[in-house]
């Protein structure tokens, strides 16, 4: 079993802005307003699986149709430049309907946060939040937009999200907290490959498949470290675990 002292250390050598130019973070580090930095984070979290490098480029062309205003090109809700793009599993027809959905949520709303917070006050944050997608979208929606927007009810480790709301959350050098109506002792671990395959060699997680049971797992493990911010060793986990696949 790994000792606290062990893993403090791992967050100071990892959890550094040098890591953000690598990360999927730094898009939402390009916002200037809170509105901005919610949106370019919640899309980046959903492209964010697969080949690091090829979804960040993904990214970076996806986001070129906002023509540097993303919180504007949302609100206006005209995405016919969006036809063609796609990106694995998501073709242009889910990825379209997940911004109609947005222009709806920040044309009736305050937008993602104040979506957040309502699930978060029903005590069923993620659940509120797929069900406002499922709800919104059209017919016309392939398994493209379920495997973006995964439903809670399926067990899943809902890891992107769950990343989303580490960015939105915490305040450190890498993640952003601009919003304060949940604790960060209150987050989950994003549960992937990696920090799964990490924290079982670490001792910190026995269960072997990497579903939302482990998160919990997980994530009460953390808390025996600290309990204020157990989500304070995901990047540092994370970083460290690519670190290893590189070297094997």
């Amino acid at each position: 079993m790994i000792t606290k002292v062990e893993l403090d250390e791992l967050v100071k050598k990892y959890e550094t802005k040098e890591f953000i130019k690598n990360d999927p973070i730094q898009f939402p580090h390009r916002g200037k307003s809170k509105e901005e930095i919610e949106l370019l984070g919640f899309l980046a979290s959903l492209f964010a699986y697969g080949n690091r490098k090829i979804f960040i480029n993904k990214l970076e062309y996806l986001f070129k149709f906002a023509e540097g205003d993303i919180v504007a090109y949302i609100k206006n809700g005209d995405f016919t430049n969006l036809k063609g793009f796609e990106y694995r599993f998501s073709k242009d027809f889910d990825i379209i309907q997940i911004y109609k959905c947005l222009n709806k949520l920040y044309n009736d709303s305050k937008g993602l946060e104040e979506l957040f917070k309502y699930g978060y006050e029903k005590d069923n944050m993620l659940q509120v939040v797929v069900d406002y997608f499922y709800s919104n979208a059209s017919d016309k929606v392939g398994q493209g937009f379920f495997h973006m927007i995964p439903n809670p009810k399926n067990g899943g480790a809902m890891k992107r999200m769950n990343m989303f709301l580490r960015w939105m959350v915490r305040k450190s050098e890498v993640d952003l907290g601009v919003w304060n109506f949940i604790k960060p002792s209150e987050l989950l671990i994003p549960l992937d490959v990696h920090v799964a395959r990490v924290s079982r060699n670490m001792g910190l997680l026995r269960r072997k498949s990497n579903d939302f049971k482990a998160v919990l797992e997980l994530t009460d493990s953390l808390k025996k470290f600290c309990s204020e911010d157990p989500i304070k060793y995901d990047f540092a986990m994370f970083a460290f675990g690519v670190e290893l696949n590189r070297k094997h």
